[in-house]
Order: structure tokens, then sequence, then C-alpha cells
């Protein structure tokens, strides 16, 4: 297969970006912000900035605001000094000819009062303790469970609105290309979505068009700031992580996917199939072809592909682009591995989280 015949390598238009290939870097927790403040700083710039190759960088979770955090040592966009942290990663992955967008991220009830302001109760739709879920909360603590939430009022959730709202102006203060509103593997929007954690009575829970709301006003808050054209969502429509299910998902996200294409955002990013537990046996196919009929725009693919499978799957139109993860941590120069067929570097999970440039900046490229 030649360069200009690899389905990888076609360049393709999301939303008004060019990418030159359609290998994205999907967002990858890192938990390497600099203390104290959550900031990011030259380390992080370093480590995107090798990935650059990536027809886009989606970053990784970042904090919406203080309540929104869940895990020690990952980066927030609240702050003047992280948004400076921030310009300083866009600027060098834009020298090194890169693209990237800010994810923004509420983890809801993924979280413990030690990582909250004064010690608040995290916050989710209802008040629901997820089984079997775990956070750190220092670089001693170990993984610890995470506790029952406080259910959020409804008179609560225009200022849930305004957190992202205001992530996103700062997401252009800081030079990013665009921005992702993470709604999957167990976080806030998710846990609104999906109906195993929402058991609200008010307009925000219940039928499939209140677990939607929140979700899609934030949505069009997001759009307010940056057009549809640079926002994109992430969700993961049969993910287990974090204890999450919903009753129907072909229904759900044929509804959401449905009301997703009347905003105009530019794509959906779909965890299809999770290292990190999945309902389904494989990717989703039902889910799939439903949301590819209800959302007219790009459809990109994650979860467990290989560069043929990524070749096939665009082939056969069942996506547009797809977004490696682990892949990613061990490779910087993935695309060009992809291109020359060459062997990619084992990733080492012990250095997933957490720690310095071991693991992080200092994966070999080719040659």
């Amino acid at each position: 297969m030649t360069a200009s015949s690899d389905p990888l390598f076609r360049p393709y238009r999301l939303g008004d970006l060019e990418l030159p290939n359609r290998i994205l870097m999907s967002p990858l927790t890192r938990s390497r912000a600099a203390q104290p403040g959550d900031a990011p700083w030259e380390l992080n710039a370093e480590y995107y900035a090798q990935r650059a190759g990536a027809g886009l960088i989606i970053g990784e979770a970042t904090q919406v605001s203080p309540q929104g955090k869940g895990y020690a040592f990952t980066p927030g966009i609240y702050s003047a000094e992280q948004v400076a942290g921030w310009g300083k990663v866009t600027a060098a992955v834009h020298a090194a000819g890169g693209r990237i967008q800010a994810q923004l991220w509420h983890v809801g009830r993924i979280s413990r009062p030690e990582l909250q302001p004064d010690g608040a109760q995290p916050v989710a739709p209802s008040a629901i303790q997820p089984k079997g879920a775990y956070t750190f909360v220092s670089a001693d603590s170990g993984m610890v469970e995470v506790l029952e939430p406080r259910a959020l009022e409804t008179d609560e959730l225009p200022d849930i609105v305004e957190q992202y709202r205001k992530a996103a102006q700062n997401a252009r203060a800081a030079g990013f290309d665009g921005v992702q509103i993470h709604a999957a593997n167990g976080y806030l929007l998710d846990q609104f979505l999906r109906s195993g954690c929402n058991q609200r009575t008010d307009a925000y829970g219940g039928s499939v068009e209140n677990r939607m709301r929140l979700p899609l006003e934030v949505v069009r808050a997001v759009i307010g700031v940056w057009g549809p054209e640079r926002v994109g969502i992430r969700v993961s429509p049969t993910g287990s992580f974090n204890d999450m299910h919903d009753d129907d998902p072909l229904a759900t996200y044929s509804a959401f996917a449905r009301e997703l294409d009347a905003t105009g955002i530019s794509y959906i990013e779909v965890v299809e199939d999770s290292f990190q537990g999945n309902h389904e046996s494989g990717r989703p196919e039902p889910v799939i072809d439903a949301i590819r009929e209800h959302f007219s725009r790009t459809y990109i693919g994650n979860g467990a592909y290989t560069a043929d499978a990524a070749r096939q799957r665009i082939d056969a139109g069942r996506c547009d682009l797809v977004s490696f993860g682990r892949p990613f941590i061990a490779n910087p120069d993935l695309p060009e591995r992809f291109r020359r067929h060459a062997e990619l570097n084992e990733w080492d999970e012990a250095t997933f989280y957490g720690g310095d440039e071991h693991g992080y900046t200092d994966y070999p490229a080719l040659d």
C-alpha cells in the first residue's frame, strides 16, 4: 500500500480544520500537571509537541472547575495559571506543525472530599455510590474507593453549564484549535445521560429527552463560544467503567445523536470497545449504526484499534477518523510508524498515571 492509497493518510476536513491524516491522538489522562495549582508546564508541552504528527491531538481530560476535579495531578482550565500553562502546550504543538483541542471535563461523582473545595461532597445527578469505582487523592494514597455523592439541585445546573462555558472561553485564550466535551466514561455528563445512574424526577431525569437536557445545554453553551465547527463530543454508549450502564443504549444514543446533529456540532468520538470495561463483546455495531444514521457529520471511532483495523473500518464507511490512545503513549511518532508499517514500542502501564519524564517523554522515535 502506498501512502497515497492508505486510508489513514487521506486528508480530512473536520469542521473548518484541515487534517493531514486520519490518525487522531485520543484524550489520555497522564496526571503530570505542575503542583500546586494543577497547571500544565514545560514537560507537558514537550510531550504533546512530540506527538504533533497526529491529524489532531485531543488533549487530556481537563477539569472545568475545582468542583470538577476527581484525580490528583490532573490539569484544570479555570485559573489564569492553568490557562498560561496550556498556552505553552498549544504554542509547542503549533510550532511542531500540529493541531490540538482541549477536552472539557467534570468528573461528577468520581471524586472524593479530599479533592473538592472545602472538603465538599462530590456531586452527581443522583445520590448513588458507583460500585467498584476508585480514584487517587495523593501520590501516596493508592487507589481509594469513591463515596456516595450529593444529588445536584435543579437550580445548581445553570452553574454547571456556566463552568463549561467559561472553560471554553479559557481554551480559546490558551490557543487551542477547538474543544471536545467529555460525555463518556462515567463522568458527569455521562451520568446524566445514561439511565443507570440518573434517577431524577425533575426536568433532567426520567425520559431520554430529560436525561439529554444537561449535556445538550452544555453543548449549546460551548458552541456559543467556539461555533459548531470547532466543537466535538466524546461518548461511551456501552462502556461499563465507573459502574455505568444504560437500559437501552440504542434508543438513548439514537436520540442523542439526532439532537447533537441539530446543534451543528462538528463530530462525535465514540468509545466503542474500552480496555476499562464494556457491556458489549467487541464493538456495539447496532449502536454505531444508529449514531451514523442520525448524525450527519464526522464519526470518530475509538477503542482497541490497530492500524489495519482502522484502515478497514474507514474503507467500509464505519468511521471517518480513528483515535488512538495507548499506542500514542508509547509511540510519539505513531503516524510515521503506521506510514512505514514499522514495529511499535510497547507501553509501560506502570508509568501511565503520575511521575516524571520516565514513561512520558522518553519513548524513542524512529531513527
